[in-house]
């Protein structure tokens, strides 16, 4: 997406210290005591820096009844760097708080409300937690916290701080729009939009902890086509491999990877492999990798950054010669046998012990650049898919930064647990996410740990999940269910033992009943769905969002957290709660919608009841694109 040029205007008043400029319809002014505030095209003030100074006889010359400013003994400035011992500095950035404004986006924390105002989030990346700084507010802006410093950001009701424990800079970026959709297309401008997403990753992705052999996963794939079930990627997890930082087909248990991958091509199915970015020290590439400066250094101790299953360094992927290093690696041992995808796992990477201040990258401190991590990640592997003739690129990533999603980063959700609570973090997490600028993202359905096949409350649980997923830009089946099998060997992949089967028939009847259904709908929705694939890749438009997005005139859709907008005309509401039999459901005024299970017209404006059988969630059409999209969910009456 271009980027329209503009010439700024820029005014100095030397008389009274103060200056402005302005772009397109935002100006930023500076007063006499440096302090920065920023307005929209009608002169709205959007944002002020918070300063707490004393006017005194330095500043006689100034009309203090023209300074936005307070006359403060405090003694505090919007703007801090205070110098580090051995330089650089830790930074902090203060505005004035608004107790009405309503904060959305930042990526996706552990956490079930969607309005962020009051909160305080770390700038980090950790497992399940994946920090992207842009914030976008109901008083008509949007702010990127362009710095990929470890350090934290607190909206609270006195003031709002964003903090960098080590930097050599500020930047920060600013955007106003009279809509959410202007301020989004705006920030994707700059920063990036996805790939246009391939037409098979819009169907239905089978993933388990962990499919052991070849043998095992081809029974899997015969078994969807024998039962008629759409499957259109299919995944082989971690520890295929003999040894971290192999990069390879542990040839014990996959034997023949090129015919398998003929044969599940032949299926129609595409195949997904997880990579990860450690290299066991006692690995063949270690010792090249480490004489080369490809792997992430410590400040002390030995360079051994996570002990699973082995001791393992991290590769380095701020260090472009690493990517390439790494790039081939992948190229040589699955993209050229015909893997079509891969699975960048530990992304953010998982340390052992996440001691920020302890790590040093090819391009400085982890606790200056860290946070870039997921995105050169990502980068790596985008750039050699990219080079090797796909033009299509999309890798599932459990992490990511501002500029990602050009990528092609699918972001997931991480190891999360097995829990309606973990299901309602989920659902604020994925509409922040995608106001964060990330329109490609996915969660395990039914949650990764603690989920029991059997176990009646896990099957009501994971039938749930399984309706809402059918509405996410990606749907994908994943989980370490219990109980594990035993692992096969104690030699390379064998180590591993597996978890319980993940397919939808694994759950009972009457589960898998819901599940076909489902599973239909999402490929009758495949048209529709890559109307929302295009509008993202061409505008950065979420494919997933609050309703505030579409409705941001209906002052009641900004406080809605529980049911969210699935493109630009199906309103979801997913059922977040076990044993609920209904729920109400707030319908955005200014048009009629269609409950696409009874064909019953509401109109906007309104909050209903709706009952919610294990087989139903509340889904509303627009009225007005009711005629086009009926036909989709007639298959969930076969």
């Amino acid at each position: 997406m271009k980027v329209p040029t503009a010439e700024p205007v820029i005014t100095i008043n030397k008389d009274q210290n103060t200056g402005s400029i302005t772009n397109g319809n935002l100006t930023a002014k500076i007063d006499p005591f440096k302090n920065l505030s920023f307005y929209n095209q009608d002169n709205k003030l959007l944002l002020k820096g918070y300063q707490r100074n004393r006017i005194d006889d330095m500043t006689s010359s100034v009309d203090t009844t023209k300074v936005s400013h307070f006359n403060s003994a405090l003694n505090i400035d919007s703007r801090e760097f205070k110098p580090l011992v051995g330089g650089d500095f830790e930074l902090k950035v203060r505005f004035e708080a608004n107790q009405d404004e309503k904060l959305f986006g930042m990526g996706q924390y552990q956490q079930d409300f969607l309005d962020l105002k009051n909160t305080k989030l770390e700038l980090a990346h950790r497992n399940s937690q994946a920090s992207v700084p842009f914030v976008l507010s109901n008083q008509g802006y949007g702010m990127l916290w362009n710095n990929p410093a470890i350090g934290d950001v607190s909206f609270a009701k006195n003031m709002t701080e964003w903090h960098a424990l080590s930097t050599k800079e500020l930047d920060f970026w600013i955007t106003g729009g009279d809509t959410p959709s202007q301020i989004e297309e705006q920030y994707a401008a700059v920063t990036g939009t996805v790939p246009m997403m391939p037409d098979y990753a819009m169907g239905y992705w089978q993933c388990k902890l962990r499919y052991r052999t070849q043998d095992e996963l081809l029974e899997a794939a015969r078994e969807f086509k024998r039962r008629h079930l759409p499957i259109s990627v299919i995944v082989i997890d971690y520890f295929h491999w003999p040894k971290s930082g192999e990069y390879t087909f542990d040839p014990t248990y996959w034997p023949n990877p090129k015919e398998m991958i003929t044969e599940l091509h032949q299926m129609g199915i595409k195949l997904m492999v997880s990579v990860w970015p450690t290299v066991d020290e006692t690995s063949s590439h270690y010792s090249d990798m480490k004489e080369k400066g490809y792997l992430i250094q410590t400040e002390r101790g030995v360079p051994i950054t996570m002990n699973f299953l082995g001791n393992n360094g991290f590769v380095d992927f701020t260090n472009p010669n690493a990517q390439k290093y790494l790039w081939q690696l992948l190229k040589n041992n699955y993209f050229d046998k015909g893997v079509d995808l891969f699975w960048l796992d530990e992304a953010e990477p998982e340390y052992t012990v996440y001691d920020f201040d302890n790590y040093r990258y090819y391009n400085g401190s982890n606790l200056q650049v860290g946070n870039l991590y997921p995105v050169t990640y990502s980068k790596a592997i985008y750039d050699g898919m990219k080079d090797s003739g796909d033009n299509q690129v999309i890798n599932l990533v459990r992490s990511a930064w501002a500029g990602s999603q050009k990528y092609g980063a699918l972001v997931w959700s991480g190891d999360i647990d097995s829990s309606f609570q973990s299901l309602r973090n989920q659902l604020a997490i994925g509409l922040n996410m995608a106001i964060a600028g990330i329109p490609w993202w996915t969660t395990d359905i039914g949650g990764f740990h603690g989920g029991v096949d059997n176990d009646p409350q896990f099957r009501e649980l994971v039938t749930r999940w399984f309706e809402f997923a059918t509405f996410c830009p990606v749907m994908r089946m994943h989980g370490d269910r219990e109980p594990h099998t035993e692992p096969l060997s104690q030699d390379g992949g064998g180590k591993m033992p597996s978890g319980g089967p993940t397919e939808p028939w694994a759950y009972g009847e009457s589960a898998y009943q819901i599940m076909r259904h489902y599973l239909n709908l999402r490929v009758a929705l495949k048209p529709y769905i890559k109307k929302q694939m295009l509008a993202a890749h061409e505008k950065g438009t979420p494919v997933i969002r609050p309703l505030f997005y579409d409705f941001s005139s209906d002052g009641n859709a900004w406080s809605i957290e529980n049911e969210y907008m699935f493109g630009d005309s199906i309103l979801v509401a997913p059922v977040l709660h076990a044993s609920e039999s209904s729920r109400q459901v707030y319908l955005p005024k200014g048009i009629d919608w269609v409950d696409v299970f009874n064909g019953t017209a509401s109109v906007g404006g309104t909050t209903i009841t709706v009952k919610t059988p294990i087989a139903q969630i509340p889904v509303f059409v627009r009225a007005d694109q009711y005629t086009n999209l009926k036909e989709s969910f007639m298959v969930l009456q076969n």
